[in-house]
């Protein structure tokens, strides 16, 4: 069986605020799934039933094979899965062998293969400075590696990493990036939010949430085809410069197109026919540099999430 994450109408309710909306879907064994939605969407809380850590109110949820919903299994699901929070995990006033040490405690795990671990793990992320440094004085992509070692330090099959490079540089998320796909290619299932658009792009799949529910799931690719029917032109007003003016000469425009986002002084629209785009430049093409363009995930992000919540 190549399912490493099962989720059938999954619901988790707090009183009378429904957090998650019968959710369904499946991960594969090895894959590089992508959960994507505005803060609030559900994203984290449907994470931490798949760790678990919450127990859903309804449906049922399969991971590593084992089903949620027998008494018990809550923990063998926790020995099986590996979890690094949005929020750094590691103690600053610490120092990176005595987090570690704390962590293989926490799993009760052996002290020479904790010893044997430990190695593999500084050498997996490169951690080339003493053991008896303190997290706080490490860089923030660093902190970020070393918080991943500790989630993964039982060699768990399923990884859910919740936004793990928030706030930090470019190039570690470049670095982080390359160890979650070496992770994936020695046949790890990752399970991962980010805001970044340019992260989710390296993503095998995506799933879309927004309010709870899930809006879509596919590659990166399918998203961007089936959520474009129509092509997609960027527009810049060749006269207007100020927010004012890209505001008024928007509003004069708007109802040609099926979709229309601002980018500043760039706009990317999607037209609702081929009739309203000849239409549209009979009448405003010298107003306006024009360029068909590729959608990017930002704009399926924008027209499937954030136009759904306006």
């Amino acid at each position: 069986m190549n399912i490493a994450v099962k989720v059938e109408n999954l619901v988790l309710q707090f009183g009378d605020f429904q957090a998650v909306k019968n959710i369904s879907f499946e991960v594969q064994k090895g894959e590089i799934f992508g959960f994507l939605g505005a803060n609030g969407a559900g994203k984290t809380t449907t994470i931490r039933v798949l760790c678990g850590l919450l127990i859903p109110t309804s449906g049922s949820v399969e991971v590593a094979g084992i089903p949620f919903n027998v008494e018990g299994n809550a923990d063998l699901i926790k020995a099986k899965v590996g979890y690094m929070s949005q929020k750094f995990t590691l103690y600053n006033d610490l120092t990176v062998e005595e987090n570690i040490s704390f962590t293989a405690s926490l799993r009760k795990l052996p002290r020479e293969y904790y010893e044997k671990r430990k190695k593999e793990l500084f050498d997996f992320i490169s951690f080339n400075k003493p053991a008896n440094t303190k997290v706080s004085d490490l860089a923030g992509g660093m902190k970020q590696q070393v918080s991943l070692a500790a989630a993964i330090l039982h060699e768990p099959e399923i990884i859910f990493l919740d936004e793990p490079t928030a706030g930090v540089s470019s190039a570690a998320r470049q670095k982080f990036w390359d160890l979650i796909k070496f992770l994936a290619k020695e046949g790890k299932t990752i399970f991962v939010t980010s805001h970044y658009m340019d992260e989710v792009e390296q993503c095998d799949r995506i799933a879309l949430m927004s309010a709870g529910e899930l809006i879509a799931l596919d590659s990166p690719a399918g998203l961007k085809k089936t959520t474009f029917c129509q092509p997609l032109y960027e527009l810049i007003s060749k006269e207007s410069s100020t927010t004012a003016e890209i505001e008024n000469i928007s509003s004069k425009v708007k109802n040609y197109f099926e979709s229309f986002e601002s980018y500043g002084q760039h706009l990317h629209v999607s037209p609702k026919s081929l009739e309203k785009w000849i239409e549209f430049k009979s009448l405003y093409a010298n107003e306006f540099d024009i360029k068909e363009i590729n959608p990017s995930l930002e704009d399926v992000f924008i027209r499937l999430v954030e136009e759904r919540e306006r």
